[in-house]
């Protein structure tokens, strides 16, 4: 079974928190957007470390990297079957900045026709609620445990 890593990253304003989510770049995810969303997130190869996995798809998908204090998440199964394992890490970026890198995909499928999109295209932070909606269903879990894990530290 397919498993991913990625990063939810969050920051505090004003006694909210906001979290940073993309979306899937290419013509399958172009109308969709209520659970299309997602962390920052790549595909594991066998034998590869997920937070290193985690930390490369982040620099792919944003053109950015990240550090600091990270905070591991439990692992969450989407509809797919997929797991996903996630790591949280305050943090701020300005999505003016961010730029992801490309990929071929066959269009229409079954056509033998290639185009190149962006794997993300488009970031954006999303307030507490808001994220909860926009984000796949099953990583929705990762909000609600380091909500959890914020309210507990405070």
């Amino acid at each position: 079974m397919k498993t991913s890593a990625g990063i939810l990253l969050f920051k505090r304003e004003e006694n909210h928190l906001y979290y940073f989510l993309v979306h899937p770049g290419g013509p399958f995810w172009k109308n969709k957007d209520a659970g299309a969303w997602s962390v920052p997130k790549g595909e594991i190869m066998p034998d590869e470390d997920p937070f290193e996995r985690a930390l490369i798809e982040f620099k792919e998908e944003t053109g950015q990297t990240v550090q600091g204090k990270f905070i591991a998440l439990q692992p969450v199964k989407q509809k797919s079957g997929k797991t996903v394992y996630g790591w949280a890490l305050e943090g701020d970026l300005q999505t003016s900045e961010l730029y992801s890198n490309t990929l071929q995909m066959e269009w229409p499928p079954g056509s033998s026709k290639m185009i190149e999109i962006p794997e993300i295209d488009q970031w954006e932070w999303f307030e507490s609620k808001e994220a909860q909606k926009r984000i796949n269903s099953a990583q929705a879990a990762f909000i609600t445990e380091l909500e959890k894990i914020l309210n507990e530290t405070e």
